[in-house]
C-alpha cells in the first residue's frame, strides 16, 4: 500500500469563501467522503489550512533562520485543504480525488510519497 496526498487547491491570495449555504454542503459533502474513506480502511489524517496570510515562513540565512510573515509563494492559488490516503495504487488515489472533486469544485492535486527506506 502507497499513501497519496490529496491536495485542495483554493482560488485567490485567501481564498474566496462561498456563502454559508454552499460552504455548509460542500463540508457536508466532503465529510461524507472522509466517513467513506475511513470504513474502507483508506483514510490515514485530512485537515483544512487557514488562509496563507497566516502563515509564517523560515528561511535559511547563514547559520541563521529568518523567519517572515505570509505565504512562501505568492499565486493565484493555494492549499486549502488536504486528505492522506493509504491505497494499492495510483488509480485508486484518483478516484477519491475524483470525489472530492465532485464535492468541492475545487482542483485536487495527487501525489504519491516518497518510498520509505527499509533501513
Amino acid at each position: 500500500m502507497k499513501k497519496y496526498l490529496l491536495a485542495i487547491y483554493q482560488p485567490g491570495a485567501d481564498g474566496d469563501i462561498p456563502p454559508r449555504n454552499v460552504l455548509d454542503r460542500i463540508m457536508q459533502d466532503v465529510r461524507s467522503i472522509r466517513e467513506d474513506m475511513k470504513t474502507s480502511g483508506t483514510w490515514v489524517f485530512s485537515g483544512g489550512l487557514d488562509s496563507p496570510s497566516a502563515a509564517t515562513v523560515l528561511r535559511p540565512h547563514g547559520r541563521d533562520t529568518h523567519t517572515m510573515d505570509g505565504p512562501f509563494a505568492e499565486s493565484k492559488e493555494h492549499i486549502g485543504g488536504l486528505t492522506i490516503v493509504q491505497v494499492p495504487n495510483f488509480d485508486v488515489a484518483l478516484e477519491w480525488a475524483r470525489k472530492l472533486v465532485k464535492a468541492t469544485g475545487l482542483p485536487i492535486e495527487v501525489r504519491p510519497f516518497l518510498e520509505e527506506s527499509a533501513g
